[in-house]
């Protein structure tokens, strides 16, 4: 089963916190509120997940890319050029789809948008 985030918003209403980043990027503990949803849908076995990204989508990406160095300690040997990780601290066991769904899109254009990533089941048959 997939969940299926819209992280696209601009987040107006939280304007001091996202004229920076993106409102899914928005820290709660140190962590951002996304990492806390994924976090207790992994608890509850949803481990793959689709982000409609928009505003800002391109942090989050960055945010998950860097994840690993960010939350652990590391070791970089640049002869061989990797890296060891030595704790997986805040380890999220998921597996993400970035899709980019346009900076102004609406939710319906977000969903059109992500369809091919997501197994439509046939409720009416």
């Amino acid at each position: 089963m997939k969940a299926v985030i819209l992280c696209g918003g601009k987040g107006t209403r939280l304007k001091e916190e996202t004229e920076y980043k993106p409102k899914p990027l928005v820290e709660i503990g140190g962590k951002p509120i996304l990492w806390h949803i994924m976090k207790i849908y992994s608890y509850q076995g949803i481990k793959d997940f689709v982000l409609c990204l928009g505003y800002k989508g391109n942090m989050i990406k960055d945010y998950f890319l860097k994840l690993e160095e960010m939350s652990n300690d590391f070791v970089l040997d640049l002869k061989k050029n990797k890296i060891y990780h030595l704790s997986d601290e805040d380890e999220l066991d998921v597996t993400i789809h970035f899709v980019d769904t346009g900076d102004d899109s609406m939710t319906g254009a977000r969903i059109a948008r992500i369809k091919k990533y997501v197994k439509m089941m046939k409720i009416f048959s």
